[in-house]
C-alpha cells in the first residue's frame, strides 16, 4: 500500500535535526530533504541561528558574548525563527526540516557554565517538534572532523570540547526523552551520511503514516 505525503494533512511536520559540531547536521539535513522531496514532500529547509535580524545577531556576538546574555540571544532567536519562518511553512502543510534548534540551545551555552535548569526553562514555550533527531558519534570522531575542518566558533577551541558537548547532548537527549519529546538517535560513526538520511526518512514514514488515515 502506497502512504499519503505527510504534505497532505492540513498541517506540516517539524523535524528538528542536532549533534555535536562535526556530527554532519548540515550534510544529513540536505539529503533528507532530498529524499523527502524524491518521496513527494514539499519541504522547506531552515537553521539556528536564522537568517533573521536576531540570528545575524547571535552570529556576530557569538565570540564576544557571554553566559545569559548570549543564551537569552539564541533564545529570543528560536521564538522569532517560530514565529517568522517556522510556524507559516508548518502551517502552508510543509515538512519543517531544522539544522539544529532546541537540543542545541540546552547545550551550546553550557560551555559558558550556564545551569541546564536555566536553559530548559528559556527555551520551554519554543514548540516542541514532532521529531527530535540526535546525531550520536564517539568524541573521538568528532575531534578528527574538526581538526579536520577547523573550529566554527570559540566554543570548539577549548581542549576537550568534543567530550564535553558528546556529554552535554547526551545530557539533554535523556531531558528531552523525560519530558516526552518523540527522539530519534543516530550514530553517525561509521554511516555515511545518505544513509543517516535514509534511516531518518524511513523512521518519519513509519512515524507520521498512521495518522494519515
Amino acid at each position: 500500500m502506497s502512504l499519503r505525503p505527510f504534505s497532505e494533512r492540513q498541517r506540516g511536520r517539524f523535524v528538528s535535526v542536532d549533534g555535536p559540531s562535526g556530527a554532519g547536521k548540515s550534510t544529513i539535513v540536505r539529503h533528507l530533504a532530498q529524499l523527502l522531496v524524491a518521496a513527494g514532500e514539499d519541504v522547506h529547509v531552515t537553521a539556528e541561528p536564522s537568517t533573521g535580524p536576531i540570528g545575524a545577531l547571535c552570529r556576530e556576538l557569538t565570540e564576544t558574548t557571554t553566559r545569559h546574555a548570549l543564551a537569552c540571544l539564541y533564545a529570543a532567536d528560536r521564538y522569532h525563527h517560530l514565529e517568522a519562518e517556522v510556524r507559516p511553512n508548518l502551517e502552508a502543510g510543509r515538512v519543517v526540516l531544522s539544522d539544529r534548534y532546541i537540543p542545541s540551545g540546552l547545550v551550546m551555552q553550557r560551555f559558558d557554565g550556564i545551569d541546564p535548569m536555566f536553559l530548559w526553562r528559556l527555551n520551554a514555550e519554543a514548540d516542541r517538534p514532532d521529531l527530535a533527531v540526535i546525531l550520536e558519534a564517539d568524541p573521538e570522531v568528532i575531534s578528527e572532523r574538526l581538526r579536520e575542518r577547523g573550529p566554527h566558533n570559540r566554543f570548539q577551541l577549548s581542549s576537550g570540547s568534543s567530550h564535553a558537548e558528546v556529554h552535554f547532548y547526551r545530557q539533554a537527549t535523556e531531558r528531552l526523552i523525560q519530558a516526552g519529546y518523540d527522539v530519534l538517535r543516530v550514530d553517525v560513526n561509521r554511516r555515511p551520511p545518505e544513509r543517516s538520511a535514509a534511516l531518518i526518512r524511513d523512521r518519519l514514514l513509519a512515524f507520521f503514516a498512521p495518522a494519515a488515515g
